[in-house]
């Protein structure tokens, strides 16, 4: 009964320790930096090319637009340190995206891509034609209609960003409790090894990668909704945010609030000269910067953000 009370008490007491990393003596959260470092992905790369228009590919609009959101974000935020996943045509597995920003021990991921819809087929009646078939083998001569098939380019366009599916949850809180340590003080992380924290299965470990994953989740579709609502205030069409069930694997591999930025669809020939465009670029990565901006006052000032554990040194 004495250890039942005393693993109770270890858990209050971290769990305290852990959500009280950014707040004072009165509970009120402290007016202190908690976004120190930003990891810019420009998608896919090299010889994965991605998504391809009439003239231009994924990659290289990507690229540039990351690039050019490096720029903006060192002027706007100074005091916050860009770490870029690649700065020229290369390729990097979605593994090596999530070590570079976890060895980077990055506080947000924010990552570029250019999305694509399939052309829309098209079909119109012609008139008939004669075919030959087989009946009772023998052949013979059969009237039939004859269609003319095309596509078009898919009218899709607007933007859509991207956060992890709940789905992958438990992805999410296995990358978390990978980097708890970095979250809390000497004596709470004496206390974990004395428990023996490096089972998976150990309470303590899992409530705290509980709280950091919901707040990952949290802080993920704050910026994603924002993201959006910015896009919608210049006059892009927005997809919404959105969870993404299934082909963004780096959004739970990265041990840090994340999103996906579609930036547009380059399979449409309208979105695709936007997305080439200088000013295509430039207002894209203003939205973006702007998000972020508001992303990082709300949570010095934890306004509609839960106040949890803070950035990493």
């Amino acid at each position: 009964m004495m250890r039942v009370k005393y693993a109770a008490f270890v858990l209050l007491s971290l769990g305290i320790t852990f959500l009280s990393a950014f707040t004072g003596p009165s509970g009120k959260p402290q007016q202190k930096q908690v976004l120190r470092r930003i990891i810019v992905d420009a998608g896919h790369g090299g010889e994965d090319v991605g998504a391809r228009g009439r003239y231009s590919t994924e990659s290289q609009i990507s690229l540039e637009v990351a690039l050019k959101l490096e720029k903006m974000l060192q002027a706007a935020l100074p005091d916050v340190e860009i770490v870029m996943t690649r700065r020229t045509d290369i390729f990097h597995s979605v593994i090596q995206k999530a070590e570079i920003a976890n060895q980077a021990k990055g506080d947000l991921f924010v990552c570029i891509h250019v999305n694509s819809a399939a052309p829309s087929r098209r079909r119109e009646f012609v008139g008939y034609k004669t075919v030959t078939v087989r009946r009772k083998g023998k052949s013979v001569k059969q009237r039939v209609k004859d269609y003319k098939t095309w596509t078009t380019p898919n009218p899709a366009k607007g933007t859509e960003t991207y956060i992890y599916g709940v789905d992958k949850t438990d992805e999410r809180k296995a990358v978390a409790s990978e980097g708890l340590d970095e979250y809390l003080d000497s004596v709470s992380i004496k206390i974990l090894q004395a428990r023996k924290t490096s089972d998976a299965n150990d309470p303590t470990k899992t409530m705290l990668a509980n709280i950091l994953t919901q707040q990952y989740f949290q802080r993920s579709a704050k910026l994603a909704l924002t993201i959006e609502e910015e896009f919608q205030k210049v006059g892009r069409i927005s997809r919404q945010a959105q969870q993404r069930k299934k082909g963004i694997w780096v959004l739970q591999a990265v041990n840090m609030p994340a999103v996906l930025v579609e930036t547009g669809f380059i399979s449409n020939p309208e979105e695709e000269d936007y997305l080439n465009s200088e000013q295509g670029q430039i207002e894209i990565c203003e939205v973006i910067t702007r998000s972020i901006r508001l992303y990082k006052y709300s949570l010095e000032n934890q306004v509609g953000i839960s106040s949890g554990a803070g950035s990493r040194k």
